[in-house]
């Protein structure tokens, strides 16, 4: 029974990591990430609170907290036919983000995985 939902489980991730790329959005790995945002132009943004992006941020994005009240208008300034770069703590703010911004007609979205816990356990640079 165990194995069967364990199977179960990972089917059910397989296809939503499929489904999340075919609506124009991919979800990184930190390198990956960290590559893409170098190599490739974009809005970097950062979903965690004020307090948390003063903390430490990856350079260059610009705080937009998920639960302020004015996040939709804050993102509908931003090119929707440009690539955007989003990031939280754990990956759970910024999947509610991904699909605000999809429903906004967003072309492109990168979400980095595991959010700034991944990054900082990956060793990636952090300004402060």
């Amino acid at each position: 029974m165990k194995k069967l939902l364990y199977i179960t489980s990972l089917l059910i991730a397989l296809v939503s990591c499929q489904a999340q790329k075919k609506d124009g959005t991919e979800l990184l790995s930190p390198t990956e990430f960290a590559h893409k945002v170098e190599t490739e132009k974009g809005q970097l943004i950062d979903v965690r609170t004020p307090g948390e992006y003063k903390s430490g941020y990856i350079d260059g994005a610009v705080n937009i907290h998920l639960y302020d009240k004015d996040f939709e208008q804050r993102i509908d300034k931003l090119d929707k036919d440009e690539t955007v770069y989003v990031y939280c703590k754990a990956g759970g703010r910024s999947a509610e983000a991904v699909e605000i911004m999809h429903e906004k007609g967003f072309k492109h979205i990168v979400e980095l995985d595991g959010g700034m816990d991944a990054w900082n356990e990956a060793g990636e640079p952090v300004k402060k």
